[in-house]
């Protein structure tokens, strides 16, 4: 299993609805967070198999801004 780490604007509960359709149907993603209280607003995702750009391209396509923080 991987983790990925993203920077986003996902700046409260309405716009996480937004991505939630797409990241819940994804048969590689198991599970993800949005963890508000952190500046960057990280998205948390645990994933087999799925490249970054993967997810933000999903983010992105959806209207908001996503980027992969550095190890």
């Amino acid at each position: 299993m991987d983790i990925l780490v993203f920077k986003t604007n996902l700046s409260d509960h309405d716009r996480i609805r937004d991505i939630e359709p797409a990241l819940d149907v994804h048969p590689d993603i198991y599970q993800w967070n949005v963890d508000l209280n952190d500046p960057d607003m990280v998205l948390r995702v645990v994933s087999r198999h799925i490249q970054p750009k993967d997810i933000e391209a999903m983010i992105l396509g959806a209207g908001y801004y996503c980027e992969e923080l550095p190890d």
